[in-house]
């Protein structure tokens, strides 16, 4: 996978994840699936920062890397 991913949207990445499952954990959220969707957006942000890739990127054509 091409690297498209930069450190300042993998820094904003990793707060919105951060927020998300800590959302998804202290509960309170209804419907109650609500927080496995949480969960899941968390997981997939998690995962496009170790990768520095994201496949949503890759589709429209912009990254987000000093070139």
């Amino acid at each position: 996978m091409k690297k498209n991913v930069g450190s300042i949207d993998k820094i904003i990445r990793l707060i919105i994840a951060v927020v998300a499952v800590y959302f998804a954990y202290m509960g309170g959220i209804e419907p109650a699936w609500a927080g496995n969707v949480l969960y899941a957006a968390g997981a997939i942000l998690l995962f496009t920062i170790l990768t520095s890739s994201c496949p949503l990127y890759s589709i429209v054509g912009t990254s987000t890397t000093k070139k």
